[in-house]
């Protein structure tokens, strides 16, 4: 009986198994925060490429938001 608890006592394997669900909440928290950061600065780039077209084609662009993507009117 003793030798049964003495194992448990010694047993570490839940503990890694915490430690690894702990960092990938770490890396998929860092990760939403980045992509969140990195979201409005991409669409501000296409943004602007998209701009550039549609004014070398004579037309006039509408720039996008978080709810529709931009417009050109020729």
């Amino acid at each position: 009986m003793f030798k049964v608890i003495r194992s448990f006592v010694n047993d570490e394997s839940g503990a890694t198994a915490i430690e690894y669900g702990l960092i990938a909440a770490l890396v998929a928290l860092v990760g939403v925060v980045a992509f969140t950061a990195l979201g409005t600065t991409i669409m501000a780039a296409f943004d602007e490429v998209a701009s550039k077209l549609c004014n070398g084609a004579g037309g006039t662009y509408t720039a996008s938001t978080s709810n529709a993507a931009g417009s050109c009117a020729i």
